[in-house]
């Protein structure tokens, strides 16, 4: 029987090392990306190389247009913030949060996956590094697969929420790819996306650059997409 999982692909660093987790693990893995209008959509480029980078079984971009509102500036007029290091990051909840979108994600791909007979779920969501973010930690990972569960199957236990990374530091993520993706660790994670300013290669100073170019400084590696930045 084959194994199947569907996995939420935003392009990201830590969505491709999920997928990398979840190609370890299952025979078969379906990818959902999700088109917001967000400030950074040149993710989805990243998102859309990754799945054929990895031969995923399916990938579907989902245009939700501007649905998610908020004073998040990925997704509104508001001034993104930038950092000169880790040390300036604001603490509590990060400006950049928006209301409910892991609620939406992971509501439509309960839908998807229900549609392919699929009931393992991955998403890249990380409790170290999230930013104060409400929808990033482990207890709302839980309540929301047992709502998905219940309301689309009757059964709280019938979709698994897969978190490879919810207790992980940036940099012990960075290893983990390594490890996953051997000698191809280069070229996937060059094809990632992660800074919230939309620049290729990462801007340097928005929170989710930081908190990136902090991982792979201290796991000892060089960052694929510094070339970008370094050319641009």
């Amino acid at each position: 029987m084959t194994k199947k999982a569907l996995l939420i692909l935003s392009g990201g660093q830590d969505s491709t090392t999920c997928a990398a987790v979840a190609l370890r693990e299952f025979d078969q893995v379906h990818a959902v990306t999700f088109d917001y209008q967000q400030r950074h959509a040149i993710e989805l480029e990243s998102a859309i190389a990754v799945a054929k980078a990895f031969n995923m079984a399916s990938h579907e971009i989902i245009t939700l247009g501007p649905v998610l509102k908020g004073t998040s500036p990925l997704v509104s007029d508001s001034p993104l913030g930038q950092y000169g290091s880790a040390s300036e990051l604001p603490t509590g909840v990060e400006p950049t949060f928006i209301p409910g979108r892991n609620i939406l994600f992971l509501t439509i791909a309960s839908n998807r996956a229900a549609c392919l007979n699929i009931k393992d779920i991955f998403i890249g969501v990380c409790e170290a590094d999230f930013a104060g973010y409400w929808d990033c930690r482990q207890h709302f990972i839980d309540a929301m697969s047992v709502a998905l569960s219940e309301g689309i199957h009757g059964n709280q236990d019938a979709f698994k929420i897969h978190t490879p990374l919810m207790y992980l530091t940036k940099a012990q993520s960075v290893k983990l790819a390594v490890d996953l993706l051997g000698d191809r660790f280069e070229s996937i994670m060059e094809l990632t996306h992660t800074c919230y300013a939309g620049v290729k290669g990462g801007c340097g100073q928005c929170h989710a650059c930081i908190l990136r170019d902090r991982g792979f400084k201290v796991a000892g590696f060089d960052d694929p997409i510094w070339k970008f930045r370094q050319s641009s």
